[in-house]
């Protein structure tokens, strides 16, 4: 696990800006840094040694120097690789996977990108051809944003990185900042910064004679569908996960995984108990609030496998942790990711790599959303004039309880979710909780309405739904999931908090041969009549306590709906006062505070509102005013309401 970061430049690279740019991402990899110019390229690492701990110095080069890589990440196929390339006279300086790349781009040219099995970027100079290649994995695990401006072409796996470039001014990107807020993600290209881009999952760019061009080289099948019996089915799933996780292990360094109380980290976990020959390192953490904990059933998953257990107990001062955790995600800081944050703190004291459940709900559908739509459609079986009349003005008048799992949000999600159907419902439904139409109408300036108003974020979603790509509804949104937040929100979370302290996490469950053989299971054993996750749920049997298989689904969170109305209430309504983006010209300070207000009268639960809010104006003032995370803090710390 690496950082990487380069330049292109005509007229030649600016070392002493090569150098800053990988100083600034010396958290992903503290043990090493190495460079590379030659004329118009330069490339710079920071590696984190994972394989190959005193050979895998880079950036490496061919037999011959004339090709170079620099790389972040792992390929978990490399000894089968590395064996065919000797096979085929290729000689070999180091024991590393990166090595394999080189040769591999060698033999197959760009086309080596589709025999890597793992999670990478890499980034290849061609001294021949004068050509840069760069790749990112297909489903979107490590990540690499770039700009290209007057015939100069910057790079690196934050964008931290591309801001050391003094010629890239940072500026709000308001198209991001529109999509941001209602999808909870920054899809594809897109990043929140102005004149900076984001190399899309699954694909590759050729920079070559100050030419652009970017290609999509894989996407996720779902036919033919499997033909096997359920039974034959699962064994086979059960099957290739074991060996995912086995391949997903290889490491010349200690190792751990995260146990979240789920289905999904725990049978990774399990796995990984059946295949290592000690005890495993397995890490929780949790919150006071017992209806949002889940530590109870991670003790069932450790003490059923002696593992070496290790927990935390998350106190609400998470907004303390906020400005530095933005730093390192470059984007409003989604309140899952504290989690993640937390228990890579912990993990981080006792190993280098840790496997995670990442990608098990967008994989085997274990989404309330997905079996919502059923709910729906049985509701929109009485007469509209009825729900209109008598049960649409009762659901009306229920006040939000704040808990975790609010009903009274479901309710209003199904009453809101029935004016519309298939692609649109599942569209419209990704915004509900955070910023629709009618939200950002009231909050937005009349300037920026203007600019925005006509575009709704949710339907960007219907690029990927209404693709063929898939056939059954379920498919379409399980694979809308993984090309939006799965690619662009969950994995970059992980990739981000992991690396904040220098971890290297993993998630067997997008790997790609295995997402490739999940697609074409059938629907209906994915989700089977109301069952959620089915398939993954049965393949556990055996692995895991039947309580913890057959129980509901209930994931990991913060209070924050609590905590908005308690702890965090006087430091937002200071923050949302003094508003940046009022002041700037984007929004409207009444329509901040009023979400305030609601939220904190009982009236409607605006939680997930208020948190983009706050997130927004902190990210504006770190990135666009510069204000430094020491700064950020005083000012948090000098507005709370209730000392940390």
């Amino acid at each position: 696990m690496c950082g990487i970061c380069g330049q292109y430049d005509s007229n030649g690279v600016d070392v002493e800006i090569l150098h800053k740019m990988a100083e600034a991402i010396r958290h992903r990899g503290p043990d090493d840094d190495g460079f590379y110019v030659n004329g118009p390229i330069g490339l710079g690492n920071r590696r984190l040694s994972i394989i190959d701990l005193s050979g895998g110095k880079q950036p490496i080069s061919n037999e011959d120097d004339t090709i170079w890589i620099v790389f972040n990440g792992e390929i978990y196929n490399y000894p089968a690789l590395r064996e065919m390339l000797v096979d085929a006279g290729h000689q070999f300086k180091t024991h590393t996977d990166t090595e394999v790349i080189i040769h591999l781009y060698e033999e197959y040219g760009v086309e080596a990108v589709k025999k890597l099995r793992g999670m990478f970027t890499f980034a290849i100079w061609d001294q021949n051809k004068q050509l840069l290649f760069i790749a990112r994995d297909p489903l979107g695990q490590k990540h690499l944003y770039y700009s290209c401006q007057n015939d100069r072409f910057v790079f690196g796996s934050e964008v931290k990185c591309v801001l050391v470039d003094q010629s890239i001014k940072p500026e709000l990107d308001t198209w991001a900042m529109h999509h941001a807020i209602s999808l909870r993600c920054l899809p594809d290209e897109h990043v929140m910064f102005k004149n900076i881009s984001k190399l899309p999952a699954g694909h590759f760019l050729t920079y070559q004679n100050q030419e652009l061009h970017v290609e999509c080289y894989w996407d996720q099948p779902f036919e033919p569908k499997l033909e096997e019996s359920e039974a034959d089915i699962i064994a086979q799933l059960r099957s290739l996960l074991l060996e995912t996780v086995e391949c997903h292990m290889l490491s010349d360094v200690p190792l751990g995984a995260f146990l979240s109380g789920g289905i999904d980290s725990s049978l990774i976990a399990a796995m990984m108990s059946e295949i290592s020959d000690t005890p495993i390192k397995t890490f929780s953490i949790g919150v006071k609030e017992e209806d949002f904990s889940e530590l109870p059933y991670a003790r069932q998953v450790a003490e059923k496998y002696n593992t070496e257990h290790y927990e935390y107990i998350v106190e609400p001062n998470v907004v303390k942790s906020l400005p530095e955790m933005m730093w390192y995600m470059e984007e409003p800081v989604d309140p899952f990711a504290f989690g993640v944050y937390s228990v890579s703190k912990l993990a981080s004291e006792h190993v280098k790599v840790v496997l995670g459940g990442d990608g098990g709900d967008e994989m085997f559908a274990g989404y309330d959303r997905y079996l919502g739509n059923q709910i729906v459609d049985y509701y929109c079986l009485l007469p509209r004039p009825l729900r209109k009349a008598v049960v649409e003005p009762m659901i009306g008048m229920l006040a939000d309880d704040f808990s975790y799992n609010n009903r009274v949000q479901k309710l209003r999600w199904m009453v809101a979710m029935s004016e519309t159907s298939d692609g649109e419902r599942y569209a419209q439904s990704a915004s509900f909780l955070r910023f629709g139409q009618s939200h950002k109408e009231t909050l937005y300036s009349e300037s920026l309405w203007k600019e925005l108003g006509h575009q709704d974020a949710a339907e960007y979603l219907l690029r990927y739904f209404n693709s063929d790509v898939a056939q059954q509804s379920i498919d379409k949104m399980l694979y809308t999931d993984v090309k939006t937040r799965l690619a662009d929100h969950l994995l970059t979370v992980g990739d981000r908090m992991t690396m904040a302290h220098s971890l290297e996490g993993r998630s067997p469950y997008v790997d790609q041969k295995l997402v490739e053989f999940v697609g074409r299971i059938p629907t209906n054993v994915k989700l089977k009549g109301r069952r959620l996750k089915h398939a993954l749920r049965e393949a556990a049997r055996g692995y895991l306590p039947d309580t913890l298989i057959d129980r509901h689904k209930q994931g990991f969170s913060f209070p924050l709906a609590y905590w908005f109305r308690n702890e965090l209430q006087g430091l937002t309504r200071d923050i949302f006062s003094e508003s940046r983006l009022v002041e700037e010209g984007y929004f409207q300070k009444a329509a901040m505070l009023n979400l305030l207000d609601e939220h904190v009268q009982g009236t409607v639960d605006h939680n997930y509102r208020l948190w983009l809010l706050l997130n927004m104006e902190l990210w504006y003032r770190m990135f666009i005013d510069g204000q430094s995370i020491d700064d950020l803090n005083g000012q948090l710390e000098l507005r709370q309401s209730v000392p940390a």
